[in-house]
């Protein structure tokens, strides 16, 4: 029988639905299960997106532009500026998602073998689209201990070689829920400027920041703006992840005219996608306050009562919609899979993320979990007693 590549054996599972069997066989059996370990947000997509789609008016779907519709690049450029960030739309590539942004961002820049550093626990498809690319993900390890900030500077320089060509960032970040500020970012600047790299930024996130904290983009670094690649989406923020719908945002023309040609691979983004997401850019000034607010309950809550736990540790985060915590067990993963094949707890459990697959030093987050509070308070509590109780009595807890 033919072989299947060596790529494809190498192409790791999803740690964020590897164990979607495991959850499916438990609701068979009639087990109602919570989904912690997925980022699929369950508020509401904004009424324009929807009223969109609803009134197509076509009558036939046509390919569109492979840079994506002009009018949604232009209705972006708005949208950055209202952020902070100035930009032309020329300096926008649509995207089938995030995920192609980074992928077309990485193939762009990033000959085969070299490498790019990576804050980890990072994102775990990033190393899924390094391996796609033929580049290289070189670790830099952040810690639970202090919130997973940013590993010093003297960590990056350590594993600067030859063939280091990028840094990649996720902020604030997935999944762990840390925000970088401004000062953290123009340490990495000044690396990024020393060493001639490229910094992506994932900001697909930049909505979600608590307590009075400011998202700071990493386009409005001064000194390496043609240096930066910004990878964003319209998944999270609109609460929209089917309509796969993303950018790829640079002021290196090079950068976007090269992503282009994989574009053209392509033929085009999602058109109808693109019609949703644009009409979801008119969303008022309150859609955006009122998820806000509604994620701050959430992560509240979550934060408060997980850390009620016995031998529960769980950094605070600051953005995002994650949070990583340290349980109590011998094998995070042997965890997660005991909560939906063996464990219920009146007829209910919940589905975990194994920080470990998000991690890319082996050994790292075995004892960790990604969390992921897109559900809403009534289900977060229901989902935090099955966690108590499951701890209770799970034959591998450590402590």
């Amino acid at each position: 029988m033919p072989q299947i590549s060596e790529k494809g054996r190498q192409m790791p599972a999803s740690p964020i639905r590897k164990l979607v069997p495991y959850a499916e066989d438990a609701k068979s059996r009639g087990v109602k299960v919570y989904h912690l370990n997925i980022g699929n947000p369950d508020l509401p997509t904004p009424p324009v997106a929807i009223a969109a789609i609803k009134n197509l008016g076509m009558t036939t779907i046509e390919y569109g532009h492979s840079a994506g519709d002009e009018s949604l690049r232009r209705k972006l450029v708005g949208y950055y500026k209202n952020v902070g960030i100035d930009v032309d739309y020329t300096n926008i590539l649509i995207t089938s998602g995030g995920s192609e942004a980074l992928l077309f961002g990485l193939m762009s820049c990033l000959n085969t073998d070299e490498e790019a550093i990576v804050p980890e626990p990072f994102y775990a498809n990033y190393y899924g689209f390094s391996l796609t690319a033929g580049m290289n993900i070189v670790p830099v390890t952040s810690s639970i201990e202090n919130g997973f900030a940013l590993p010093s500077i003297e960590e990056f320089e350590k594993l600067i070689t030859p063939k280091t060509k990028a840094i990649i960032i996720c902020n604030p970040n997935n999944p762990t829920g840390y925000l970088y500020s401004k000062q953290e970012l123009e340490r990495l600047r000044d690396i990024v400027k020393k060493h001639n790299l490229f910094l992506f930024s994932d900001e697909v996130y930049r909505e979600f920041c608590y307590d009075g904290q400011q998202h700071f983009s990493a386009m409005n670094l001064e000194g390496i703006e043609e240096h930066v690649v910004m990878v964003d989406s319209m998944s999270k923020r609109f609460s929209a992840c089917g309509i796969r719908v993303g950018a790829l945002v640079s002021r290196n023309k090079d950068v976007i005219s090269t992503a282009l040609k994989f574009g053209q691979q392509r033929l085009c983004p999602p058109v109808i996608g693109q019609l949703a997401a644009e009409a979801a850019l008119d969303s008022p000034a309150e859609y955006y306050a009122n998820i806000q607010a509604e994620y701050t309950r959430r992560r509240n809550f979550l934060i408060e009562t997980i850390n009620q736990i016995p031998g529960v540790v769980c950094p605070n985060p600051k953005g995002a919609f994650y949070a990583i915590a340290h349980l109590p067990v011998d094998d995070a993963e042997k965890f997660a899979i005991w909560l939906l094949s063996e464990f219920s707890y009146n007829n209910q459990t919940v589905m975990l993320a194994p920080a470990s697959g998000f991690y890319s030093t082996p050994g790292l987050g075995k004892s960790e979990v990604r969390l992921a509070y897109v559900l809403n308070i009534d289900d977060l509590k229901n989902a935090m007693t099955c966690l108590s109780e499951a701890l209770k009595v799970y034959p591998g807890r450590t402590n």
